[in-house]
């Protein structure tokens, strides 16, 4: 039997904005690519704090993989901004 602590299961930041952004994609996956990708990017422009938006840009940095195509260009055109 596993007796995790009380934080086993729990996301850390990082996963948590990695999967937030995954999240926004997959909401927006009925739009073109290109444009679900400028959605996505506005969404976290809008309504995600400074360090949040700059903490995203570093883990796609650090994990190209961790982020769907879209969230990946989204971050990107942010990270270009």
């Amino acid at each position: 039997m596993n007796m995790g602590g009380p934080e086993e299961g729990v996301m850390s930041t990082g996963e948590r904005l990695i999967y937030m952004a995954n999240q926004i994609a997959r909401n927006l996956a009925t739009e073109e690519p290109g444009r679900a990708a400028e959605m996505v990017a506005e969404h976290i422009r809008l309504f995600w704090d400074p360090a949040m938006r700059a903490r995203i840009v570093a883990l796609a940095a650090e994990d190209a993989g961790a982020l769907t195509p879209v969230a990946a260009a989204a971050v990107a055109r942010i990270a270009r901004a």
